[in-house]
């Protein structure tokens, strides 16, 4: 079965109407537990990761302000998300679960966080829908113990992951990797290690060919110890906040190209959910189960779709 990490946190309470589906967690462990891709004793509840994790990737006095609920107006307004205990709680929570997912990854192989990817999220503020960014802390935590000595992070969601990307720009031992819509948030992009801007309404077919060009390559290029996987499913051609044309089967092979061309190179794997977004909350949480799907027939060497 696959390494799963979940924490209740992962819902927080929010607005009615509010445009960030946070419900498809929630709907999402249903899905995992449907389809027998988890047991409710399987899932791994992690620790929320404390203020010395989080400022191993922020500024402290911007963790400290997160936990006051401290923030001025114009950086909640940024973040675009409530600055509420429910919220704050899920953003630790999150960070923890990439934290653990990690470590899992580096004892067994590959795991699955079943939140995480807010990678909006810079040193000293919050954007995008994150307030945290799970992924840079994760990456941090384990380099400043000497866990590993290099880390690659493969950012699929269809926005430019600026924030790690910003976080890590003078670290020679985080290789950034951010294969996005082009034209869609953020207006001004940060410069990762590799960004890969593609055209609005890119489908399957050509999205998967640049994939396998970029994919090896990057790779080669970090020669990492640890691999981090935002699967975000924003790409999809349904997302109300995508501009490419991926169809589930798009998101299924892309997973599970990632997922193959990680692990046949003996290199651990860390998951993320990252960006998936539209009123039909269960429509977004089937597709961010894609990845797990992908995760189990991987490690079951079933054929893809």
């Amino acid at each position: 079965m696959v390494t799963i990490v979940h924490h209740p946190a992962y819902a927080a309470d929010m607005p009615d109407g509010h445009r960030f589906p946070m419900n498809k967690y929630a709907t999402l462990a249903e899905v995992l537990l449907a389809e027998g891709l988890a047991a409710p004793d399987t899932f791994v509840t992690p620790q929320p990761v404390s203020i010395e994790e989080a400022s191993q990737a922020h500024d402290l006095a911007y963790v400290e302000a997160v936990l006051r609920l401290d923030l001025p107006p114009e950086a909640v307004r940024r973040i675009g998300l409530p600055l509420a205990p429910s919220v704050v709680e899920r953003a630790f929570a999150a960070a923890g679960g990439t934290l653990a997912a990690a470590r899992l990854a580096l004892s067994g192989g590959l795991a699955c966080n079943a939140a995480g990817g807010s990678h909006h999220a810079a040193a000293d503020h919050g954007a995008g829908f994150c307030i945290l960014n799970d992924v840079a802390i994760a990456a941090a935590v384990l380099l400043g113990e000497g866990t590993v000595q290099r880390v690659l992070v493969a950012d699929l969601d269809v926005h430019q992951g600026d924030g790690t990307a910003r976080i890590f720009a003078d670290d020679p031992r985080v290789f950034t990797f951010s294969m996005h819509a082009e034209k869609n948030f953020p207006v001004r992009k940060a410069a990762s290690r590799r960004d890969v801007g593609l055209a609005d309404g890119m489908e399957d077919a050509a999205y998967l060919a640049v994939l396998a060009v970029e994919l090896p390559r990057v790779i080669a290029d970090s020669q990492p110890d640890l691999v981090f996987y935002n699967a975000g499913v924003d790409p999809h051609r349904d997302d109300r906040l995508g501009r490419l044309a991926l169809t589930d089967e798009g998101l299924y092979r892309r997973d599970r190209y990632v997922i193959e061309t990680v692990r046949s190179r003996n290199i651990p794997l860390a998951t993320v959910t990252g960006g998936g977004y539209g009123p039909d909350v269960a429509a977004v949480a089937a597709r961010h189960a894609m990845v797990f799907r992908a995760a189990r027939d991987h490690e079951a060497g079933a054929v893809g779709l």
